[in-house]
């Protein structure tokens, strides 16, 4: 089965206060990105990856490319409006039948556990969407105040959102609405069932510049453990 990875990584960043957009912060003395892409070479080394960056970065993705070598299928292209749109044009490339994953670029935590298992549950189900348990306490607004919602119900959800192509590519042949919030939206507004998987607390995204310390320290803790 073909294995596509659509790693949307389009936004500019501007919570981090820095001069270039987040996915390029580097982590480690890498790029971010290069830690996502690496995580996914990890699990599937065969797999082809569509890489969406903001029109203007298309030369330091392609400077990222060359750090893994030619014998690695990674794919730039360029990102659109919105989210949705973004990952529009990554789909848009996809021409054969086979498994993709929709990822965040700024999760670069995620485990090679994580996009395997998403992949086998995809493979039997349609779908795998990560998700984790609410932590802390939720309250839902409303026209007079709030209200407390029963946190055992609540899942937050992450990525990366896996799917059968034949399923997400024809969810995706609509038009953009302020609803889609991710791929699992669209598949559910295109009638298509979703199917959450247990995702992982390290699986974080990185927006705020604490978040860059957070990642550092679980990798420099994940290089300290023996293979």
């Amino acid at each position: 089965m073909r294995k596509y990875a659509v790693i949307v990584a389009g936004g500019s960043g501007l919570r981090m206060g820095a001069d270039k957009p987040k996915q390029f912060l580097l982590l480690r003395g890498k790029p971010i990105l290069y830690h996502t892409i690496q995580q996914f070479l990890k699990a599937f080394p065969d797999i082809l990856i569509y890489l969406v960056l903001p029109n203007d970065f298309l030369q330091e993705g392609q400077e990222l490319i060359r750090e893994f070598g030619p014998s690695v299928n990674i794919q730039l292209v360029v990102g659109g409006a919105t989210r949705f749109h973004s990952v529009q044009n990554g789909l848009n490339k996809i021409s054969e039948p086979g498994i993709v994953f929709v990822h965040d670029g700024v999760r670069c935590l995620l485990s090679e556990g994580l996009i395997k298992r998403c992949y086998e549950q995809a493979l039997v189900k349609g779908s795998a969407i990560p998700a984790v348990a609410a932590t802390d306490s939720i309250r839902i607004m409303n026209a007079t105040g709030s209200q407390v919602a029963n946190r055992n119900l609540v899942r937050i959800i992450q990525t990366p959102q896996t799917f059968q192509t034949n399923l997400l590519l024809p969810a995706f042949v609509t038009a953009y609405q302020d609803a889609f919030t991710d791929e699992a939206t669209v598949m559910e507004a295109s009638g298509q069932a979703v199917h959450l998987i247990e995702g992982e607390y390290n699986n974080i995204k990185i927006t705020r510049p604490v978040d860059l310390l957070i990642a550092e320290n679980i990798l420099i803790q994940r290089e300290q453990v023996p293979n």
